[in-house]
């Protein structure tokens, strides 16, 4: 409990850095009371510049980066449960190398079921499932164990790189940067519309993990082990599967493939507090929530006024940190 307390302190303080930087010099207090000038207007003196900037620059991707942060962390901690592998990410499921596929043929060859803005966005998501239900498929029909799921996942995911990448070979210099850049991962698109879709899956995801908690952490004592207490392991790794893949599709379509934070928060919150899943899986909603805040943060400022993808800062730090943490870490599991 101390640690989700520090996370969630850490992640409001976070949250008022992330407001309070930018062109227009705003202090995190004025950022704060901004937020709370809108429902109580006599109690602070806001300049209308930081209820400007706050309300329609900054606070959307500041919120963004809160619901990812922690979407992805859960999708990790729950994947990494049901499959036995602390490497089990849905991203090792292909889900972002199919995201990506489907964003470049809506950037380069503009074919899709939607229009307009919703051309990528709708591309990403629809092609995000494909690895989902590929793998369940095959598990319920022929019967695959959780390394099997994860060694078609990641086949699938070369398959997926494989054709964007023979796409952006005949592409225009222009639509070849502008897919590079979204498979990248980045929050700059952030925008109000896309918040009630980001947070209603978020709500739904948290009460879906919750609800199998006890199931999963059953389930990494064993298949066998797990069905010898009643537990339908089939049915539960289908359904947290299906609902890890689903939530981060929204998030890959929304922010492109922002890697390592579905990786990198689960295992700090295990080393921290244990693998008991009631608990592991907030502390690891607000520990994502944390360091998608963070890395957004060193993206804006470390090269400013140029801004540079939040994808390639998460795998920067993430990266190293996780292969510290694992190295000084002894007997450690999931």
């Amino acid at each position: 409990m101390i640690f989700m307390g520090g996370c969630f302190v850490l992640m409001l303080l976070l949250m008022g850095v992330s407001l309070s930087i930018g062109s227009a010099g705003i202090s995190v207090f004025e950022a704060y009371a901004a937020i709370f000038d809108r429902f109580l207007p006599d109690l602070f003196d806001v300049s209308w510049l930081a209820n400007t900037v706050v309300w329609q620059l900054r606070l959307p991707r500041t919120l963004m980066a809160v619901a990812a942060g922690a979407i992805l962390a859960i999708a990790g901690c729950s994947t990494q449960g049901i499959l036995h592998n602390p490497l089990a990410t849905p991203y090792t499921l292909g889900v972002s190398a199919s995201a990506g596929f489907g964003a470049a043929i809506g950037i380069i060859l503009g074919h899709g079921l939607f229009e307009g803005s919703l051309l990528v966005i709708g591309n990403a998501f629809l092609f995000s499932l494909i690895p989902a239900f590929v793998i369940l498929l095959a598990s319920r029909r022929i019967g695959m164990s959780p390394e099997t799921m994860i060694l078609c996942g990641v086949a699938m995911a070369y398959i997926f790189s494989a054709s964007n990448t023979l796409l952006q070979f005949f592409a225009e210099a222009d639509a070849m940067k502008s897919t590079v850049f979204w498979m990248v991962g980045d929050l700059a698109r952030s925008a109000w519309w896309q918040l009630p879709y980001v947070f209603a899956t978020l709500t739904i995801f948290i009460l879906i993990v919750l609800f199998f908690a006890k199931d999963i952490s059953i389930i990494k004592m064993g298949d066998d082990s797990a069905k010898g207490l009643g537990v339908e392991v089939e049915r539960v790794r289908t359904i947290i599967i299906m609902a890890a893949c689903l939530s981060t599709a929204v998030i890959v379509s929304f922010t492109g493939a922002i890697g390592f934070i579905c990786l990198l928060a689960p295992h700090i919150a295990r080393l921290v507090i244990g693998s008991e899943e009631r608990y592991l899986l907030p502390a690891s909603a607000l520990g994502g929530s944390c360091l998608m805040l963070f890395a957004d943060i060193i993206a804006r400022t470390a090269a400013a006024p140029v801004m540079l993808p939040v994808g390639a800062i998460t795998a920067l730090l993430g990266g190293p940190l996780l292969i510290y943490l694992l190295l000084r870490q002894r007997g450690y599991h999931l």
